[in-house]
């Protein structure tokens, strides 16, 4: 049924006895300050929230339609591409990443595996080398600087991770095994045949309907954000850093990294599409008929393949092949046996395998809170409802 806030600037879709999720959502800009917004949950392929609310940007008001950066989000779709090769054969997670892109086994990397590039334990978490904001559109510069780099000296950097290099380097090996780039093929192998308002790399016609990002509480430039002590370790820095990630003028704005193809953090999508995608995965690969994956190669995709406490900023992760999965934290909500990726600032898409649900959050206003509540109340009343 419709749906429309009567206190709060929220409408949208749900399905009877969801409403518990609209009013949650809704209470998230009259009692938790969200700017703008989107929530959606798909369960057993039946999509049964679509909500939206708020300011997408400075006078243009959330539409249903309204796309948003989803910064590591975006890994939960790579995840995706790379089973996907691997299903078919062309890619072993156990073979050397230099089987697939020769020059990678420079300085010492001959050894690195697939699958320590899928878990963010190849020991390449930053680059080195100094770099502009307009370096992050060009992944062929990114990827050359990557494979003559030589393995990090800190051992803490084969476990901890790789917030934007790991999407140069699967975009590298899905180029070379496949011959199309990572956002061709998951727009033409995943998001077409699902239906996705969802890109690694957004065409120009869509960009209007983008959402402008802002930062919010405790999201402060870099040189403010960390301590001394953490700006003065050249690891940190790399990884943070170099450039940083979030200034004050948001290089995430702009239309240059709308159309990169940046893949670890540079995905645009609507709610309504990360939830598919999960709903999706959450049955085994597979909705209203259309087999993305077999169930087998999402398994392998959810098996835990590392977990660590990250030493730079302090924070239990765990991954299976690109995948995120549930950490005591429960940043997927209560479903323990959820698997997806988060984003910065507080977005969360993910899936809940035993309830068979997946389910998307995006915003527009950046938060460094870990215990963000916008997302959190919601999940607790969707898992509610579905348990």
């Amino acid at each position: 049924m419709n749906y429309q806030s009567q206190s709060a600037p929220v409408m949208g879709y749900v399905a009877p006895g969801f409403e518990a999720v609209a009013e949650e959502f809704a209470r998230n800009f009259t009692v938790r300050g969200d700017v703008g917004a989107a929530f959606a949950a798909v369960h057993r392929g039946t999509l049964v929230v679509d909500l939206w609310g708020g300011m997408a940007a400075p006078g243009r008001p959330w539409q249903q339609d309204t796309l948003q950066v989803i910064y590591s989000g975006t890994k939960g779709l790579f995840a995706g591409c790379v089973l996907k090769l691997v299903e078919r054969g062309q890619l072993d997670l156990n073979a050397p990443v230099a089987r697939y892109w020769p020059e990678f086994a420079e300085n010492g990397k001959a050894r690195v595996l697939v699958r320590h590039v899928t878990s963010h334990s190849a020991g390449l978490p930053g680059i080195a080398a100094p770099l502009s904001a307009a370096d992050y559109t060009d992944y062929a510069r990114m990827e050359a600087l990557l494979a003559a780099q030589p393995l990090a000296a800190d051992p803490n950097a084969f476990h901890c991770y790789h917030p934007v290099t790991i999407g140069w380097l699967v975009g590298a090996l899905v180029r070379r095994v496949d011959g199309r780039t990572l956002g061709r093929f998951f727009a033409e192998e995943i998001a077409t045949p699902l239906g996705l308002d969802a890109f690694i790399g957004l065409p120009e016609a869509l960009e209007p309907r983008v959402g402008r990002i802002e930062l919010g509480p405790g999201m402060l430039p870099f040189d403010e954000a960390f301590g001394p002590e953490q700006r003065a370790d050249p690891m940190f820095a790399s990884i943070w850093g170099n450039p940083p990630l979030f200034p004050e003028d948001l290089p995430w704005n702009t239309r240059a990294y709308h159309a990169a193809e940046i893949g670890g953090a540079g995905g645009i999508a609507t709610a309504r599409a990360m939830a598919r995608y999960y709903g999706c995965m959450a049955q085994g690969g597979s909705i209203d008929g259309i087999e993305i994956l077999k169930p087998e190669t999402v398994a392998l995709g959810r098996a835990e393949q590392s977990r660590f406490m990250d030493p730079y900023i302090a924070e239990a992760m765990a991954f299976g092949v690109g995948w995120a999965l549930q950490t005591p934290q429960g940043r997927f909500g209560p479903a323990p046996d959820a698997f997806g990726h988060s984003g910065a600032g507080g977005s969360i898409h993910a899936g809940w395998p035993t309830e068979q649900v997946g389910f998307s959050y995006t915003m527009n206003q950046m938060r460094g809170d870990p215990e963000d509540l916008r997302s959190r109340h919601v999940l607790k009343r969707l898992y509610e409802i579905v348990r």
